[in-house]
Parts: C-alpha cells; sequence; structure tokens
C-alpha cells in the first residue's frame, strides 16, 4: 500500500520546520508512520549538495548550475529516501520539493518554467505530491524572522525583490492546483498557526487511511 506524500512550502521564516514536527507528532499518536525529510537534502549526498547550494561563494554560481544542482539532490533523495518510504506505506513529510524550485528558480531567478518541468519529468516522472501545505506570509515578515535565527544563507541574502517574486510564484502554483495546494497563514501566531493545520491533519489522516 503506497503512502501518503506531503510537501510544506513556503518562503524564508514561515515556519515550516517547526510545524513539519507538530504535523509528525501528531500523525504519529494517531499511529501513522511517518518519515521527515528535507530539500535540498535528505541524504547524506544530498545533503552536501546542500551546502553547496547555501553557502556564500566568492565565485558566483551560474543560475543553470543551481538548478541542476537542486535536481541533482533530488534525484538522490528521491531513490534513497521517498520513494522507498513511499513504497513502505509511510507518510513521507518533506520540507520543500519542486514547487520550491519553480518559485525559487522560475520565479526568482528568472528561468523558463518550461525547463524545470522537463527536469521533474525526467527526475521525477509521474511522481507528484498528494497534498502541498503553502505557508504564507509576508516578505519583510518572512525575512525579519529569517535574520533573527542568525548568519544568512546564500538564498537569504537576496534582495527582497526576489523574494517578492518567490511569494508571486508560490501563489500563483496554489492557484493553479487547488487541488493539490491547501494555504496557511503563516503570518499567524504559532498555536494559531496549528490550530489551522489541525484541519488538514484530519483531511491527511483521512487520504492516508483511502491509500
Amino acid at each position: 500500500m503506497r503512502g501518503l506524500f506531503i510537501t510544506l512550502e513556503g518562503p524564508e521564516g514561515a515556519g515550516k520546520t517547526t510545524n513539519r514536527a507538530y504535523l509528525a507528532e501528531q500523525l504519529q499518536a494517531q499511529g501513522f508512520r511517518v518519515t521527515l525529510t528535507r530539500e535540498p537534502g535528505g541524504t547524506a549526498l544530498a545533503e552536501q549538495i546542500r551546502e553547496i547550494l547555501l553557502a556564500p561563494h566568492d565565485e558566483p554560481m551560474a543560475v543553470d548550475t543551481e538548478l541542476l544542482l537542486m535536481f541533482a539532490a533530488r534525484a538522490q533523495h528521491l531513490a534513497q529516501v521517498i520513494v522507498p518510504a513511499l513504497a513502505e506505506g509511510h507518510i513521507v513529510i518533506c520540507d520543500r520539493f519542486t514547487d520550491a524550485t519553480y518559485a525559487y528558480q522560475g520565479g526568482g531567478r528568472g528561468l523558463d518554467c518550461s525547463r524545470i518541468a522537463v527536469l521533474e519529468h525526467f527526475v521525477q516522472g509521474d511522481l507528484r505530491p498528494d497534498l502541498t501545505l503553502l505557508f504564507d506570509l509576508p516578505v519583510a515578515a518572512g525575512l525579519a524572522r529569517a535574520a533573527a535565527r542568525g548568519q544568512l544563507d546564500r538564498f537569504e541574502q537576496e534582495q527582497q525583490n526576489f523574494f517578492e517574486a518567490v511569494r508571486q510564484a508560490y501563489l500563483q502554483r496554489a492557484k493553479n492546483d487547488p487541488e493539490r495546494f491547501r494555504l496557511v497563514d503563516a503570518q499567524l501566531s504559532l498555536p494559531e498557526v496549528q490550530k489551522s493545520l489541525d484541519i488538514y491533519l484530519k483531511e491527511i489522516m483521512e487520504r492516508a487511511g483511502e491509500h
């Protein structure tokens, strides 16, 4: 019985990591087997690629290099973690996936989305998330939260207009695929966000029971 593939998307400071743990805790309490992972990363090799992607460099990274590294990490992640866990019936909760590539490399970097789609099909085949929770908040609020965490990575050092484009790309994807996306107001307090997540938890559990 195939598991359920849940992705959490959103910009810097949206609270995805904290709420990923909350979702897992609630699902495990109901007896579901859960695999938590993230992108880029998720395996030892993919985490090394993540380091290359996130670390600031003296040499500017070409946009195509960034895109290909994202999908290289994703191919490893799928082969080693996501596909095996789904085959074992787990609920896989992933902090970012290919929607982030469309938002950051497509929206933020201005890459033609048709090029991303070619790599998506090449690396993933027909595999797509069953449900995507998009944590949305104003860019300034998200950047302030990210700055409060400490040293900024290569992406977090981008200008505000980059993140405005990322946010709009995310919102457009959610608008284009309302069957898969669920919007979460990440500007709310943590207890309020988790209260809103409880609605989606019920949906996740119902869907998992059907698989």
